[in-house]
């Protein structure tokens, strides 16, 4: 499994990329500019990610907004329905607005901070990543 992990918190993206690795590769960017780089890099080099976990609260550029970002790029090299990579927003913010907004733009699951390995592990078999 191919995981790519937004956070501009550095031990919340530790915690994650250890978790992850367990799994696969993992790769962190930790602002929105550079997962939307490092997206693109997967198509093209052809190693796309199965998972995303993007955080919501991030200067510059919030997850909301780079959740929106990538789902435009995927459909601009016809990525459509289950063929689009799994978006996991993570945040402290768990209130209806930030959820509805999340779904809206099609991101396939939410996980409200502190995020430990059994909620991980929970949202990947949701998912249907893991078995």
């Amino acid at each position: 499994m191919r995981t790519l992990v937004v956070e501009d918190d550095y031990i919340t993206s530790q915690v994650m990329q250890e978790v992850m690795l367990s799994f696969g590769d993992c790769d962190i960017a930790e602002d929105g500019a550079q997962a939307i780089e490092l997206f693109q890099s997967s198509l093209v080099n052809d190693l796309r990610y199965d998972v995303i976990f993007l955080d919501i609260m991030m200067p510059e550029m919030d997850g909301q907004q780079v959740l929106d970002a990538i789902r435009k790029i995927e459909e601009a090299n016809n990525i459509l329905g289950l063929d689009c990579v799994k978006i996991v927003m993570t945040t402290a913010l768990d209130d209806y607005n930030n959820i509805r907004t999340a779904f809206t733009n099609q991101a396939e699951g939410y996980l409200v901070k502190p995020i430990d390995k059994d909620k991980v592990v929970q949202v990947l078999i949701n998912l249907g990543l893991l078995g």
